[in-house]
């Protein structure tokens, strides 16, 4: 059996402004599909001998990442959270560790099949055939990676030069190299040699930690001081902060497979992609006659080679070519294709600036729903509030903002003080400055409501929490 783990972290700000530090774009429908990127990536493992796919991810994202998982059919899914970002290396020791402590003594290695969660491969027949493959090399020790087949001299990724054969679409890893200038790209792709580097891989935990003691004994050693010390909240798995945060940051092409000699790699050509860019998505996206990649609703004249996604409103273009085009509902990108990497730039602007753009969507995902702040002024704020099923707020106290709710359509139960009462369709009630206060769906259709926040201060940290079933502090 296979054990996948799924890191689903980073913030993939070159797809600013779809792409959010707390929505970023492994939890979004960048393809056009009904899934979003971590939902492919479970989706493709169908079929396949697999365990439940362990994840790892920020701990700020744990609750959309919890969600997406719920809704594919993974609601057991384990969660390790990450107290700050250390790049893959500690990532997957994390997962090795958790795997080779659940394995029974005498045990075969448990083989992790180590995916990123914001990938696209087109061809997942292609893919499972290319994890078959790897499978018996791992078995002998190997640490396989998975290289792509080049279709064009890419300059955005590194390489693997392939060495000895071992079999069909198999062979011993020569090399790894960084990112090629065009002239280099050029030269790998005529010899036939050189594969893209996937960042995927299929090893044996114990393996993996064998190589990880041998070339970054540091890195292993914060990771097993952090996980020894670990709580289960829910599905997570909450490691220890302060001893994680003294491990070095590393990636594991660095840390380990460079410098092994059990590297080993498997070509595969399944259409993938890390879809970095804009541009990049519009390279695997379906294209109209001429050349246009259209989502929402969208007009256009005189429009080629050009990527429209309109999230919230009518986008119209005229006599333009090469460009991306990103609508979301507080914020515009216009970009010319061969300058996306260049959006990192714009979203650091932002941060200067000290602008929340980059932060997150209009429309916030929590776990018991979502809300959409549609309106806000010097001393009010407007948000339409969406709560699930069975959900509930946490039992709260604001110090600066008195609220109004307006019931659109369910029922809600509301806590306001020492009373608790129904507020159905087309009522209201108020929520007093420093009532104790809590908001639950108890129905069995989404609860939609209006809130009107007035005061002072309107921020999301005058919330004093004194009982919450998420968890939450």
């Amino acid at each position: 059996m296979i054990h996948p783990v799924i890191m689903a972290g980073g913030t993939g700000s070159r797809l600013w402004p779809m792409s959010r530090q707390l929505n970023p774009k492994q939890f979004l429908k960048l393809t056009n599909g009904p899934l979003s990127m971590l939902q492919a990536t479970v989706a493709r493992l169908e079929g396949m001998d697999a365990a439940n796919p362990l994840l790892i991810c920020n701990e700020e994202h744990r609750f959309l990442a919890a969600e997406q998982m719920r809704q594919s059919g993974h609601e057991d899914t384990r969660i390790i959270l990450e107290p700050c970002g250390r790049n893959t290396a500690p990532a997957i020791a994390l997962a090795a560790l958790q795997l080779t402590e659940a394995a029974e003594n005498g045990a075969d290695d448990p083989l992790m099949l180590v995916l990123a969660a914001d990938h696209l491969i087109k061809d997942v027949t292609a893919f499972q055939e290319g994890v078959k493959k790897a499978i018996p090399l791992a078995r002998e020790g190997k640490l396989v990676t998975f290289g792509i087949v080049p279709n064009h001299p890419e300059t955005g990724y590194g390489y693997i030069h392939r060495g000895t054969e071992l079999g069909p679409d198999s062979y011993l890893v020569d090399k790894f190299v960084e990112k090629p200038d065009q002239a280099t790209a050029n030269g790998y792709l005529d010899s036939g040699e050189y594969l893209w580097n996937s960042g995927m891989f299929l090893f044996g935990a114990r393996q993996y930690l064998e190589e990880l003691e041998a070339h970054r004994p540091d890195i292993l050693a914060a990771c097993r001081a952090a996980i020894a010390d670990t709580a289960d909240d829910l599905h997570f798995t909450r490691i220890n902060a302060e001893r994680f945060a003294e491990c070095p940051s590393d990636s594991v092409d660095y840390a380990v497979m460079e410098k092994t000699d059990k590297a080993a790699v498997v070509s595969l050509d399944a259409g993938w992609s890390d879809i970095g860019s804009w541009s990049a998505l519009w390279e695997v996206s379906d294209k109209d006659a001429d050349g246009n990649s259209l989502t929402g609703d969208v007009i256009t004249h005189n429009t080629a080679n050009t990527l429209i996604r309109a999230d919230s409103r009518l986008v119209a273009t005229v006599g333009v070519d090469n460009l991306v085009v990103i609508e979301t509902k507080d914020a515009l990108l216009v970009a010319h294709k061969d300058s996306v990497q260049d959006v990192k730039t714009v979203v650091e602007r932002i941060k200067t600036d000290g602008r929340h753009e980059h932060m997150n969507h209009r429309e916030v995902y929590r776990p018991w729903g979502v809300y959409d702040s549609i309106d806000n002024g010097a001393r009010y704020q407007v948000k339409r509030i969406t709560v699930k099923p069975g959900a509930k707020l946490s039992v709260q106290m604001h110090h600066h903002r008195a609220e109004h709710w307006i019931v659109v359509s369910g029922t809600a139960r509301v806590t306001n003080g020492e009373k608790t009462y129904l507020v159905t369709e087309n009522q209201s009630t108020y929520i007093p400055v420093g009532q104790v206060h809590s908001l639950e769906n108890p129905g069995v259709i989404d609860l939609e409501l209006i809130e009107v926040q007035s005061g002072s201060y309107l921020g999301e940290d005058d919330i004093v929490r004194y009982e919450d079933r998420y968890g939450r502090k």
